[in-house]
Order: C-alpha cells, then sequence, then structure tokens
C-alpha cells in the first residue's frame, strides 16, 4: 500500500536518480514530486523521448525506449525494490505504475 509523503527512490546502479515524493494515487498509478539526484542528467533524455513517443502512439519505438529505461534504473519502495514498473517523469513530477511479479508473469496469471 501507499501513504501520502512515502518516498521512492530511482536508482541508477549505486547511483541515485532521484526520489519521488508520494501525494497522489489513481489505482493502480502512484504519483509525486520528482526530486532529481545526480543520475539523472544521464537518463533525462531517455524520459522525455519515452513521453513523446506515447503521445505520438508510436509503441514499437517506446517499447524500446522503455526497454532501456528499465535497463538502466530501477524503483524502489519504501519497502524495497520492485521487480517490475513503468515509470514516467516531466520535469519535477512523476508517476509509475508497478507489479510485485514480473508483467509478463502477472499477465500470464490474469488469461489463466
Amino acid at each position: 500500500m501507499w501513504c501520502e509523503g512515502d518516498v521512492w527512490q530511482v536508482r541508477g546502479g549505486r547511483e541515485a536518480v532521484g526520489e519521488i515524493v508520494i501525494d497522489d494515487a489513481d489505482f493502480p498509478w502512484l504519483s509525486g514530486g520528482f526530486i532529481a539526484g545526480p543520475g539523472f542528467p544521464g537518463v533525462r533524455d531517455l524520459f522525455a523521448r519515452e513521453l513523446v513517443l506515447a503521445e505520438d502512439e508510436d509503441w514499437d519505438a517506446w517499447e524500446e525506449v522503455h526497454a532501456e529505461i528499465s535497463r538502466r534504473v530501477s524503483l524502489i519502495s519504501p519497502d524495497g525494490p520492485v521487480p517490475e514498473f513503468l515509470l514516467h517523469i516531466e520535469g519535477d513530477r512523476a508517476w509509475f505504475r508497478w507489479s510485485d511479479e514480473p508483467f509478463a508473469e502477472a499477465e500470464a496469471e490474469a488469461e489463466a
């Protein structure tokens, strides 16, 4: 569960990419203020590109950028790392959804 004021971390390996201070929830999405860390400049363009591709509905290119984001950063809840997430960052805001299981496994279970 989430609580207003919870802090989620975005990490690139050992480097802090930023923090998200939760201030809203619209299931399954959480959102909050984004505080950039020293690792954010290295991934800023990926997040900007991801949003443009989603807006343009260029899903093949979006999948590639999303996969690169997933390779380069991790999302850590107050309880620890989450195995799967979809994260958007724009300016000083971030919104995301996450799963305790990889999305592919969750989808397979839902279809069964």
